[in-house]
């Protein structure tokens, strides 16, 4: 997983949406061969989720569900894909998928524009990502941007962003020089082209530590509370809610579970990531997967919680600096519903 290519999606998710929402079909069930008490043959459900690119540290999770037996106790056959053409969103919103990840900015444009995602557990707790720039670059706070060159995508999030943390240093944004990155991973465009760019430190950030590239890393969350966001999350539409909610109940009972095999034994769960997807580097996948762990639940009940002034906060940002067209109604966008052991 490129750090340029999550990026793209997660800042350019406003895109995402483009592809409206058809009739979606529901997975066939199939027969199982055991049978439940009263003599009645077991129904074992077919279940799709979409990944937001390709597999990593944020869904070990969903692979120890799945490996490990989670999902076929809840009586769920999980399959787990990458996304389709027309993006995970557009794809889960129109049933295409059963469930997905997202993020809560691509939630909060999708419901602003009548799509009907719901987001139903946060994946981390907080947000991991911020501005990457080798330590030559001598970039250690937002106001040091300022001369320097930004690799990015054109997505408007991105300087409304560094606009946002640039203003609270006294600095002025129209002084980043900002760079198109192409297809160009960070590692290679900061040793051509760019000073710093947008990365989630539990992947590029900890790829950097292996190979001996130190980083500045300037996590937006220090600078402002909106910019704590949920991100990633997992998402399913309403039609599945109101229809099948015993479903989603299954699928998220299990879920649960994986990520926390993922929290208690991040070693365990790096190796069934390696083996269920061998052509990630294992290193990588081993150190990411010990960073990450912890910070899955942080400081949060449970595993999954979300909390309405987290979704408020960011879309009241949003609004502010008219990424939104109309405010979000935050109650419709996520619920707790569906996570286990409800407190």
């Amino acid at each position: 997983m490129r750090t340029k290519n999550l990026l793209s999606l997660l800042l350019g998710s406003v895109l995402l949406f483009a592809a409206g929402c058809g009739n979606g079909t529901k997975a066939p069930a199939e027969e199982s061969g055991g049978e439940e008490s009263g003599n009645a043959p077991a129904q074992v459900k077919n279940v799709k989720v979409m990944l937001d690119w390709t597999a990593n540290t944020n869904h070990t999770g969903l692979y120890a569900a799945r490996d490990l037996g989670y999902y076929k106790e809840e009586g769920l056959n999980v399959e787990i894909v990458q996304p389709g053409a027309g993006g995970t969103d557009a794809m889960v919103a129109s049933g295409q998928a059963d469930f997905g990840i997202s993020y809560q900015e691509g939630v909060t444009l999708a419901r602003t524009q009548g799509v009907p995602l719901v987001s139903i557990a946060a994946v981390i707790q907080h947000n991991t990502s911020g501005f990457a720039a080798p330590v030559d670059r001598n970039i250690k706070k937002a106001s040091d941007f300022e001369g320097k060159s930004y690799g990015g995508w054109g997505s408007p999030v991105e300087e409304a962003v560094m606009k946002s943390i640039m203003d609270i240093d006294g600095a002025d944004v129209s002084k980043v020089k900002m760079i198109n990155m192409g297809d160009a991973d960070y590692f290679t465009a900061v040793k051509r082209d760019i000073d710093f760019a947008w990365i989630y430190y539990a992947w590029t950030g900890v790829e950097a530590e292996l190979r001996g590239e130190p980083l500045d890393m300037i996590y937006v969350k220090d600078y402002s509370e909106a910019l704590d966001y949920y991100t990633p999350v997992l998402v399913t539409n309403e039609d599945k809610i109101a229809n099948d909610p015993e479903l989603v109940k299954a699928f998220m009972s299990a879920t649960a579970k994986g990520y926390e095999y993922a929290i208690n034994q991040p070693e365990e769960a790096a190796a069934l990531l390696s083996k269920a997807v061998p052509e990630l580097d294992e290193e990588l996948v081993l150190a990411s997967q010990k960073w990450l762990s912890p910070k899955y639940q942080d400081d949060a009940a449970r595993w999954g919680e979300q909390k309405a002034e987290v979704w408020n906060n960011y879309a009241e940002w949003m609004f502010e600096r008219k990424l939104l067209d109309k405010p979000l109604e935050s109650e419709q966008a996520f619920t707790n519903d569906f996570l286990p052991n409800t407190p």
